[in-house]
């Protein structure tokens, strides 16, 4: 029996999907089914029920659930007991980013953090913005990146780097292209396109929508700011984007600000109170590499300013 078999029984039973779990540790589906195979003959018992769509536990692997993540746990605990009186940070790190968004801030503390650590292993994971908060919440993912409508979802330290208005960006032949004012009731003449539901951008859209009592027709959705600009510049649909999302289409989208929505579209790093001493860490280099640190904890703290994301697309999802 090894720690590996372990990790991977344990992430099928959290995602009850042998493909989700293959996704989340970064092998292949073959590579463990394979393994949780093996763990089943040494064990004598079958864990998994693979007779529906979702794997769920037998009574076999509900009872070794709980002792498999006590030993995840204590050769966890091993290592960080031993990293702590030699100063060296081991261990794994779970970054979540939403979908499409570049964040070169980002990309350069993580590399300084690795520079730093070399001896943690850092996971990028990419998934809407809902996601990677209830990720963060399950302890599945330690840092994320997100697309938010509220500044700190609830139960997660936040930091703010980027508070931006919404825009409708159109072609520049159409109705709306040279108006001076547009607001959200305009756009219920035009088809929308819009980030899928889940995403930053799209909850403050429909959260804007629902204060007023509207409806627009939401006729394409698209998880990219660029295929939403190539869909809207090929006369589909009005885009709904954010003030810096926008601004990369200007050769051939007209941007407008949508008067009447108040509620910005915000960009957030969203962390778990409780951590380790690598999220310490990595928080650290952030907040070097987000603007020279305004906003972002010192080691212990958080913080809520917001600091110079130098991002494309912040708000994507």
């Amino acid at each position: 029996m090894e720690l590996r078999q372990l990790a991977y029984f344990v992430a099928v039973a959290e995602e009850q999907n042998f493909t989700r779990a293959a996704e989340r540790v970064h092998i292949s589906q073959s590579g463990v089914s394979a393994q949780i195979r093996q763990l089943e003959r040494e064990l004598g018992a079958e864990l998994f029920d693979r007779s529906a769509r979702t794997a769920t536990l037998t009574a076999a692997g509900a009872a070794a659930l709980a002792p498999a993540r006590a030993a995840l746990a204590a050769a966890a605990a091993v290592g960080q007991a031993v990293g702590d009186v030699a100063g060296v940070i081991r261990g794994r790190i779970t970054v979540g980013m939403v979908v499409g968004c570049t964040v070169t801030p980002l990309f350069d503390a993580l590399a300084a953090f690795h520079r730093a650590h070399p001896g943690v292993e850092i996971a990028l994971l990419e998934d809407n913005s809902d996601r990677l908060v209830q990720g963060v919440r399950a302890g599945a993912v330690d840092v994320a990146l997100i697309g938010t409508a509220t500044s700190a979802p609830a139960g997660l330290e936040a930091l703010t780097l980027v508070s931006e208005r919404l825009v409708v960006a159109v072609p520049p032949d159409h109705p709306l292209a040279h108006r001076r004012r547009v607001t959200l009731r305009d756009l219920t003449d035009h088809p929308v396109i819009c980030m899928p539901a889940g995403t930053g951008l799209r909850t403050v859209f429909d959260q804007a929508c629902a204060a007023q009592r509207l409806q627009p027709v939401i006729a394409l959705q698209a998880g990219a700011a660029d295929a939403m600009a190539d869909l809207a510049a090929r006369g589909l649909g009005v885009a709904v984007l954010s003030e810096s999302m926008a601004e990369s289409y200007r050769d051939r989208l007209n941007p407008r600000v949508i008067d009447d929505v108040d509620i910005p579209a915000l960009l957030c790093l969203v962390w778990r109170a409780a951590h380790g001493p690598a999220v310490r860490e990595l928080l650290a280099h952030a907040r070097r590499a987000f603007g020279g640190g305004r906003g972002l904890p010192e080691p212990a703290a958080a913080g809520d300013d917001p600091g110079d994301s130098r991002a494309s697309h912040p708000e994507e999802q």
